[in-house]
């Protein structure tokens, strides 16, 4: 067991801890897991190619250099980061993108034709699909483990970013026919990575308005954290989870895009203990600076009140 790869090893343990759960839990991933088994049963993927990691073929030369080298100043060299905590660089050859889009429609057109019904990656978008469904959750582990995980250990460690051990995968597709926005929101990860496949469209900025917690979730931004992006295919945006965004309409053609929700368990056992977010909750760090403001006003009024006693 020792020697077995990390994902073999996650599998066992999984199924070690399946037999912990709740009985309710344990019943909603054992018919999830039957799911995944009747449709990788039953569908025929169009690109095996895409079911297994081959970096050179999917990244970008910079891209890959930069990860090879791991360093925060070579991630920096193909990175920008227009607004705090919101990072944009170019990641997907373009033939990677024809090919996952393709795999995307294969897939639509199997579940049309099998009159299959799928569940939809969240509760926010009625279109797109769960890529982890249909048999591509090996090579998304791989992309968080390998690519992502380095990358957040460096800009995210305050959220987990270097004890990511999970993800949630899915495509998302916006247009005619299609979902048209999404509303102001935080994700279910620790890290989102976000990149646009294409193909051709109009509008569909994503707007950010600052990094909360749950307390702050919904309080107000100020105008250093309001930021809107425009997507471009093969570029990524990457971000805390709990950074607050939306996408504005798609005014025309079609827009995909690809998301990997990362997760650290490990972080979020520890952030049950926590009351203090302000290394990553812009809110939380404003009330803490103001109650440092607040208390130096304090102690500069006290002293002042005491030298005031003694030339009396």
């Amino acid at each position: 067991m020792l020697g077995m790869p990390r994902y073999d090893k996650v599998k066992f343990m999984t199924e070690i801890l399946l037999k912990y759960l709740p009985h309710g839990e344990r019943n909603r991933v054992q018919k999830h897991r039957d799911y995944r088994q009747k449709i990788i049963s039953n569908y025929q993927p169009l690109h095996r190619e895409l079911y297994s990691m081959h970096p050179a073929t999917t990244f970008v030369t910079p891209f890959l250099k930069a990860v090879s080298d791991n360093t925060e100043e070579s991630f920096r060299r193909i990175m920008s980061e227009p607004s705090p905590g919101v990072f944009t660089f170019e990641m997907f050859q373009p033939q990677f993108c024809e090919l996952l889009l393709s795999e995307v429609e294969n897939f639509e057109k199997w579940v049309n034709e099998a009159k299959f019904r799928i569940m939809r990656p969240n509760t926010m978008n009625k279109y797109g699909a769960v890529l982890d469904d249909f048999g591509l959750e090996t090579m998304l582990d791989k992309l968080m483990e390998n690519f992502i995980r380095p990358i957040s250990k460096v800009f995210f460690a305050e959220v987990g970013g270097s004890t990511l051990d999970s993800h949630h995968g899915f495509v998302v597709e916006y247009g005619e026919d299609r979902d048209a926005d999404l509303g102001f929101h935080v994700d279910d990860s620790e890290v989102t990575l976000n990149v646009c496949l294409g193909k051709q469209f109009s509008g569909g900025e994503l707007f950010f308005r600052g990094t909360r917690c749950d307390k702050h979730v919904n309080s107000g931004s100020h105008s250093e954290e309001i930021f809107d992006y425009s997507h471009v295919p093969g570029c990524a945006v990457l971000h805390r989870g709990r950074h607050r965004h939306g996408a504005r309409a798609t005014t025309s053609g079609h827009r995909i895009n690809l998301l990997l929700w990362c997760r650290s368990s490990v972080f979020r056992e520890m952030k049950k203990y926590q009351k203090d977010f302000s290394s990553w909750c812009g809110e939380c760090l404003r009330e803490k600076k103001e109650r440092q403001r607040m208390s130096i006003r304090a102690t500069k009024r006290e002293l002042l009140r005491r030298e005031g006693e003694s030339t009396a």
